[in-house]
């Protein structure tokens, strides 16, 4: 295992442009209510057959006591027969700074899995940035370092989805607008947005109208990458691609909308009093204590969504790979979210718990 770390405090003079922090600066909250929901399509190649899916939803949450929002974006598939995927779950602020992200992205080949996994955390007045990268030659692992000061304009891979739902639904791109972004090496770029205009695209067995974007993040070694994504009036996503990528993800079937956002179709049940007979008081009393325990587990499940997310996607990456030893998977995998642990804690420290 190799394991290296620097610290980053000067960056190159890259800035974002002013369109594009003034566009930030004028995103108000009903901007961002707007964005909560979920998109899922469906990703193709181009005879048309299914190789994976593709998911992104946001809802809010909270962090360390603060009103943010929770995005967990999910992509699994094949790709020339070659198993890979990318998660990312990040908590995002009101103003869309970056609180904490987790990026992971693997590559599962015939006799190793490389994976990529990135670790945004803001401290203080600084952002940190862990990258650990798997491959066949070993782990390497690199720490840098942000003022947040230079990283005025900066958006994540996880801000962007928010971003380009704000302007789907404005339907305009202002002109030259860049912000700052990391490029796959974690190296700091520019991500340049650009409007595609007005298309139509067939979605189940509707014709709908869809507006394009564009964005472009260079990189630090004369090369960039491309995405064109299509979104219906609402925000919701119609489709997205990579230039060069011979996979494309598209919407299946049109959501259920109502007034611009997703009806919520979970019915709601009143809560019926029970009746009992006098013989049956100590029973009676044992489920109004079960209902108290349920309302408040689901209580604390709904105010930390991230829980669904994190075992969701630690149970497929567990099913991918099949490990022997369970134990050191997890805790492998749950690596990342340490950086917030207390000094000295660690999955050895579990071992020596007393269960007594």
């Amino acid at each position: 295992m190799e394991e290296s770390e620097s610290t980053q405090n000067e960056t190159e003079e890259l800035k974002a442009s002013v369109n594009a922090v003034e566009f930030l600066y004028s995103i108000a909250p009903q901007d961002l209510d707007q964005c909560l929901f979920a998109d899922s399509l469906v990703t193709v190649s181009d005879s048309g057959r299914e190789l994976g899916d593709f998911s992104v939803s946001v809802t809010k949450t909270s962090y360390n006591e603060e009103l943010c929002y929770l995005l967990h974006a999910n992509s699994h598939g094949t790709i020339d027969d070659i198993p890979c995927g990318t998660s990312i779950i990040a908590y995002i602020s009101r103003n869309l700074e970056i609180l904490e992200e987790n990026h992971h992205e693997y590559v599962k080949l015939e006799k190793q899995t490389v994976e990529r996994k990135v670790h945004l955390v803001k401290q203080d007045d600084q952002l940190v940035v862990n990258r650990i990268v798997s491959e066949k030659e070993g782990v390497k692992t690199q720490t840098h370092t942000f003022p947040l000061s230079s990283l005025k304009g900066f958006v994540s891979e996880s801000s962007n989805f928010m971003i380009m739902r704000i302007l789907a639904r404005q339907k305009t791109v202002p002109e030259n607008i860049t912000f700052l972004s990391f490029d796959p090496d974690t190296v700091l770029s520019k991500s340049v947005y650009r409007a595609l205009g007005c298309k139509k695209q067939m979605i189940g067995e509707e014709l709908v109208d869809i507006f394009g974007i564009e964005r472009t993040v260079s990189s630090g070694k004369d090369s960039s990458g491309t995405w064109h994504c299509y979104f219906l009036p609402d925000g919701h996503l119609a489709s997205r691609v990579q230039l060069g990528s011979p996979a494309i993800m598209k919407l299946l079937h049109l959501p259920f909308l109502l007034d611009g956002a997703e009806k919520d179709q979970i019915p709601v049940f009143e809560k019926k009093p029970l009746i009992w007979e006098e013989d049956m008081e100590l029973y009676s009393k044992f489920l109004d204590r079960k209902e108290e325990l349920k309302a408040d587990y689901s209580s604390y499940v709904r105010q930390h969504p991230e829980i669904k997310a994190l075992l969701a996607d630690f149970l497929q990456f567990l099913l991918l790979r099949k490990p022997q030893d369970v134990f050191s998977f997890a805790h492998d995998f749950f690596a990342p979210y340490a950086s917030q642990s207390p000094p000295g804690k660690s999955h050895k420290d579990s071992q020596n718990f007393p269960y007594e």
